[in-house]
């Protein structure tokens, strides 16, 4: 978005300082393409139209209509992820796929964030959710040689990316950095680490807090961090860990302090995952007031799904963070005005 005092992006004396992040864009989007080529991953385009835009609560969706011949009207949403259709084509057969999928997130405008952005998703069958962690360090390399880059920056702050990644749960972050207990009590707990919380918040909206405000800063300096091991409440489509059901087989990668990527050892359980939706929008109508549909062939198809690990990288933050650039309108082509 121009600011009053900015010239618009097609300015040409602007255009012209993006110029050089747009170039490293292209030649990161080439070796990324590579790279899970050689991975032996087929590379796949799905329908930007769903029935469902995606069922999590603080996700917001951009609708639209279906006009049929005759003037009938189906409502429809733009994706805010591509992950639902990708699980459809895992359920038709295929058994290793990425795309470079254009989405769309309504209520979110920023350095980091932008209405329409590029989401890189893959997914792995019979791949557990670590072999994911190891394609992260992978893709952060691949980045940073494309672009020519010695380390992630941001705002200050750097991340080695040829360093091997440091792992660490969420529930050891919050002992670290918070002195929280992430299975005692939240709320006492963070009042006392100085956290704001007001009597009608949930579990989840002080979970959310201590994240934001205690964690997310101290993730990804000097070398990416993995952040693992997510409350099962925390992750609505990852399954549940092995040895611990308190926790899911979910993975974020940050660098630099900021959200890099979502992981997940995928849940195939239909039953498990409408209940988990049907609280997620109950969640967004006691919020927000709305809710989105549920798409039924999605859950259909996940009954077919196989066992398998898939995640979703923001890819013009990581541009950014190889690039330098301060915000990601500097790393799109034709940002929305």
């Amino acid at each position: 978005m121009n600011t009053p005092t900015e010239s618009p992006w097609w300015d040409r004396g602007r255009h012209a300082d993006r110029a050089p992040f747009l170039a490293a864009r292209g030649r990161i989007t080439k070796a990324v393409r590579a790279w899970f080529e050689r991975e032996g991953l087929t590379e796949v385009e799905t329908a930007a139209l769903q029935v469902s835009p995606g069922n999590e609560a603080h996700l917001h969706a951009f609708a639209t209509e279906a006009i049929g011949p005759a003037g009938e009207r189906a409502p429809l949403y733009l994706h805010t992820s591509p992950e639902f259709a990708c699980k459809t084509l895992l359920a038709a057969g295929e058994t290793a796929i990425f795309t470079l999928a254009k989405v769309w997130r309504n209520r979110e405008r920023g350095p980091l964030h932008h209405p329409e952005f590029t989401m890189l998703e893959w997914y792995r069958v019979g791949a557990d959710y670590e072999r994911l962690m190891d394609d992260c360090a992978a893709l952060v390399r691949t980045a940073a040689e494309a672009a020519g880059a010695r380390a992630l920056t941001w705002r200050g702050r750097e991340a080695d990316p040829f360093a091997e990644p440091e792992r660490v749960t969420v529930a050891q972050a919050f002992e670290r950095y918070a002195g929280v207990d992430l299975f005692g009590d939240l709320a006492a707990q963070a009042r006392a680490a100085g956290i704001r919380t007001a009597a009608d918040d949930t579990w989840a909206d002080v979970f959310s807090r201590i994240i934001v405000e205690k964690v997310e800063p101290n993730l990804g300096h000097g070398r990416p961090t993995i952040l693992c091991d997510y409350p099962v409440s925390e992750a609505a489509l990852a399954r549940p860990k092995p040895g611990d059901p308190r926790v899911a087989e979910r993975f974020e990668l940050y660098a630099c302090g900021v959200e890099l990527a979502n992981c997940f050892g995928e849940l195939t359980d239909p039953v498990e995952q409408r209940v988990r939706f049907d609280a997620e929008m109950a969640e967004k109508q006691r919020l927000y007031g709305e809710r989105y549909p549920i798409d039924e062939d999605f859950l259909a198809a996940l009954a077919s799904m196989p066992p398998a690990s898939g995640g979703a990288l923001g890819f013009d933050r990581l541009v950014m963070l190889a690039t330098g650039a301060s915000r990601i309108e500097q790393v799109l082509w034709t940002p929305v005005a």
